[in-house]
Parts: structure tokens; C-alpha cells; sequence
């Protein structure tokens, strides 16, 4: 990520006139405010993610922005932003409705109609900015300003998932984060869609990908249990399993394929961390659901082209060498 703008390198009397003039000039004319004589204190961090824009911001100055209607017809993005807040509180106004979101919320706001941000305390954001044509207009339009529930739901899997790619966005490939971003803007939409009751409403395509995202969190938190299989993932999910068959069919795989790649990469990354060389392959490969030490050699071997042994000592070889 870029750095924008750290104010400590700017002097005070002159920093929310440059915090300012980087916010309009990356996302187009807003108006700030700040009581009585404060010097700004902050950073935004800004990066891409395919066509989707992700920064972080930091600040511990109370202030408030604000984007007019005058201002609208000054110029500025097309865009929905998506903002979740990684620490502290913060307030979003807009169609007046009033969203005080607190650390792990998110709500959704339209750049291209009048809001206000209010921030009355230290607060970190991780902000997306989402293009309107990725977006279901339908949905974002009758519920910006409105807290989404992350205790369940798409939500509960969007604030990780929003949280994680704003902390890695500069790791991805381009091919990667072309992916994500369509992960990124399903989920939040997604999300959205479920506090108006309207899933039902998304293209069928969409809610496929986000019933696989909740499968594939639903295998990763249960990769330990030697019982999950496919029948146990379909009755967890409400599915039948010929349904839950045609779902990972579009991902050209299958549930059970799925299931032992996910078991055999947790062992791959076990056995290559040195915080765990004391601990047996077999230990670590029944701690991932597969207790039977020689099949499981097996599906190693085919899978990486060594035993773990194997495996284990060249990743301790090249720490050496390194």
C-alpha cells in the first residue's frame, strides 16, 4: 500500500489542508471539519485490488467529513464504499438514516449522493471503494447508512475476510486479486442483501459463491474431526448432497477432494513451521483428520512428491541455507 499521507510528516498548520487535498484529489470534492484549533493526526494508506479500491485509515483527531449535493456537482467516483472499522467508533449519515458503527461493523454508503462521516474518537478504517456496475444497485440503494451484522450470515464472514485482504492487498498477484475482488464485492452485497431480506433477489450465480465461501469456512474450522465428509458438510448447510456435488463441480473438484487438500496443505504448513519440529508427523497429521499414519503418507507423497519426513527435513535444510 502507498502511503498518501503521514501528518507527522506534514507541519500542523498546514495538515488537514493536505489530508484534504488527498482525499479530493483521490476520490473527488469533500469538506472537512474540525473543532476549534486541533492539529490533524493521521495516516491513509491506499491500494488496489482489481477494480477495487481498498485503503486503510488511521486518525485520532475528531473531525467530520461531509460530501454535499453542491459538491457532488463539483465532480467525483461513480462508486459505493464499504466501510469497516477495524478499531474504535465511528458515524455514517446518509438518506437519513444514521449508522454508529463500532469496532468489526461495516456499513455501505453511495459517493454519488450526500453523507456525512463523523469520527469522535481514535478510529482505524479499512475503506473499499466498490464500482457501481460490480454492485446490486437494488440492495445498496435501500440500505446505505445501515449497520450489517457481522455476528452471523455473509456478515460474519465479511468483516474477516475485509479486515484480511486490507492488511495483504500489496501480497496478491493480479490474477489473485482480480478473483478476490469479485469475492470482495459478492460478500459485501451479499451481506447487504441479507439485512433486506432480498437474497432470493441476487443472481443465482452469486448466492452459489457465497454458499460455497460459507461451505469452504464451514471445512477449514472443521478440518480436525475424522468424521467430516460430505454427508456431514451437506447436513450442516441444509443441502441435499447432490446439490452440495454440483456446487463444487463449478470449482471443478469435489467435496471430498476438497477436504483432503485442505487437510493436507494444514499439514504441509505444519510441517514446514519450526515452532513444530518436535511435534511427530503422525500427531500433526491426525490433529488435521487424518489419523491413519500410512494412508496419509500416501496422499502426501502424491500430493507434494516426497514423504512428509522428507518434506519436513528439506524445509529445515533450507532455513539453513538461508
Amino acid at each position: 500500500m502507498a502511503v498518501l499521507i503521514r501528518t507527522g510528516d506534514v507541519p500542523a498548520a498546514r495538515r488537514l489542508e493536505q489530508w484534504r487535498a488527498i482525499v479530493c484529489d483521490t476520490l473527488g470534492p469533500l469538506d472537512m471539519r474540525i473543532e476549534g484549533d486541533v492539529p490533524l493526526e493521521g495516516q491513509i494508506d491506499a491500494g488496489q485490488l482489481g477494480p477495487v479500491g481498498v485503503g486503510k485509515v488511521w486518525t485520532s483527531t475528531p473531525h467530520s467529513v461531509h460530501r454535499t449535493s453542491g459538491l457532488i456537482r463539483g465532480g467525483g467516483s461513480e462508486l459505493y464504499r464499504a466501510v469497516l472499522v477495524m478499531s474504535g467508533e465511528m458515524v455514517v449519515t446518509q438518506d437519513e438514516r444514521e449508522a454508529r458503527l463500532r469496532q468489526g461493523q461495516f456499513a455501505v454508503y453511495d459517493f454519488a449522493r450526500p453523507y456525512d462521516l463523523a469520527y469522535t474518537s481514535a478510529v482505524h478504517l479499512a475503506v473499499f471503494s466498490l464500482p457501481r456496475e460490480m454492485m446490486h444497485a437494488d440492495s445498496i440503494a435501500r440500505l446505505t447508512a445501515v449497520p450489517i451484522s457481522t455476528d452471523d450470515g455473509a456478515g460474519a464472514l465479511a468483516a474477516p475476510l475485509l479486515r484480511r485482504v486490507a492488511t495483504d492487498v500489496e501480497s496478491y498477484r493480479p490474477a489473485s486479486a482480480a478473483r478476490l475482488s469479485t469475492v470482495v464485492t459478492d460478500l459485501i452485497g451479499t451481506a447487504v442483501a441479507e439485512r433486506a431480506d432480498l437474497l432470493p433477489a441476487l443472481p443465482e450465480q452469486t448466492q452459489e459463491r457465497m454458499v460455497r465461501l460459507r461451505i469452504h469456512a464451514f471445512i477449514d474450522e472443521n478440518l480436525g474431526d475424522p468424521a467430516l465428509d460430505p454427508g456431514l458438510v451437506a447436513a450442516a448447510h441444509h443441502l441435499s448432497l447432490r446439490h452440495l456435488h454440483r456446487l463444487f463441480a463449478a470449482e471443478n473438484t469435489s467435496v471430498a477432494a476438497w477436504i483432503r487438500h485442505r487437510r493436507l496443505e494444514r499439514t504441509r504448513r505444519d510441517l514446514a513451521d519450526p515452532d513444530l519440529h518436535a511435534v511427530s508427523v503422525s500427531t500433526i497429521a491426525a490433529r488435521w483428520g487424518l489419523p491413519d499414519s500410512a494412508h496419509f503418507s500416501r496422499l502426501f507423497r502424491k500430493a507434494y512428491g516426497m514423504p512428509p519426513s522428507e518434506y519436513r527435513r528439506s524445509r529445515f535444510m533450507a532455513r539453513i541455507v538461508k
